[in-house]
């Protein structure tokens, strides 16, 4: 499979890496609007470059695109490569803006091309048998933090440009609530004034709150609370959620561990997820494309859609200090 990736930053570099160490993958074109970026990142396996993705799609012979741009600039690529009929993996969140989500969940369902958002931890090896555990349960408490140090880019430090920890770091957490507690209808949300991560040297000092917590008021009655904190790199992650139910209680350590511990229906439950879920959302992926199924994907554009509704009301929530609907 000929793959081009349209974005060599850190998670453009990341795939590539990724793409690297499989045998049925082989990176034939690299795009960034910085050529020794981009050339940087095709190095290991001697892909083309270019600096313009319009032209990489028009002259490189691909089978897949992988799309690792800021938000904000997911939706002309994204759309172009669909509207082609090549499939897309596409970095999370899906979009910047709604408009754009919208245009772009529009263009995989007429092109019935495969299109999967990087929504990672949906592949986490015990995620359905956790699923199965709590159907027929409302979930009434859910908890959980994404705290831990992550690059500084110009975009991110930018709450316009990037959505800051709310949605680059925080929409991981709400897919994931999502994916266990079901819809969430309505949104608080707060964020602190206290810095918590450095600056690199010359770096402007951005306009993002360091720490947010959200609550999300669940379809189902349940309340869920997510902090977010971007801290110094020196100090220790701290990425995990809880879920209880009237007669179970999980617990899911996340990156690196991924694994289950808890008690349902009076017995104890335990499980390691094998392998990456990084990887492993790569491998669903090809193995989608490979099918020709866009079905088969973890998260594919429409869901994400939704992930992306609950973020924005959040951002709104955070603006104004009142409780928002998700619309």
């Amino acid at each position: 499979m000929r793959a081009g990736i349209i974005g060599a930053g850190w998670i453009g570099r990341r795939h590539a890496e990724t793409l690297a160490r499989r045998d049925d993958v082989a990176v034939a074109a690299v795009c960034d609007v910085d050529a020794g970026r981009a050339a940087q990142a095709a190095a290991a396996s001697g892909a083309q470059v270019f600096t313009s993705w319009r032209e990489m799609l028009a002259d490189a012979a691909l089978d897949a695109v992988w799309i690792c741009t800021p938000p904000r600039a997911h939706v002309g690529p994204a759309v172009a490569a669909l509207d082609r009929g090549l499939p897309v993996y596409l970095e999370k969140p899906i979009a910047r803006a709604a408009g754009d989500a919208a245009q772009i969940a529009a263009a995989a369902a007429r092109s019935r091309a495969v299109c999967a958002i990087g929504y990672q931890w949906r592949a986490i090896g015990f995620l359905d048998g956790l699923r199965s555990r709590l159907a027929g349960q409302a979930v009434g408490c859910l908890t959980g933090q994404s705290i831990g140090g992550t690059e500084s880019r110009p975009w991110f430090l930018s709450q316009a440009e990037g959505g800051g920890n709310l949605l680059e770091r925080g929409s991981h957490h709400i897919d994931l609530a999502r994916s266990l507690a079901g819809e969430v209808t309505a949104v608080q949300a707060a964020g602190s004034e206290v810095r918590l991560a450095p600056r690199q040297a010359g770096q402007e000092a951005g306009d993002i709150a360091d720490a947010v917590t959200i609550v999300l008021h669940f379809e189902g009655g349940g309340l869920g609370t997510i902090v977010v904190a971007w801290t110094s790199p020196e100090l220790p992650g701290r990425y995990w959620l809880e879920v209880t139910t009237a007669d179970a209680a999980f617990r899911l350590d996340l990156d690196p561990d991924f694994r289950l511990s808890g008690v349902a229906g009076g017995s104890e439950v335990a499980a390691v997820s094998p392998g990456s879920p990084f990887d492993g959302s790569v491998d669903r992926f090809v193995t989608a494309v490979r099918a020709g199924d866009p079905d088969l994907v973890f998260c594919p554009p429409a869901d994400a859609v939704r992930t992306l509704a609950v973020a924005a009301a959040a951002e709104a929530a955070l603006r104004s200090g009142r409780t928002v609907p998700v619309p």
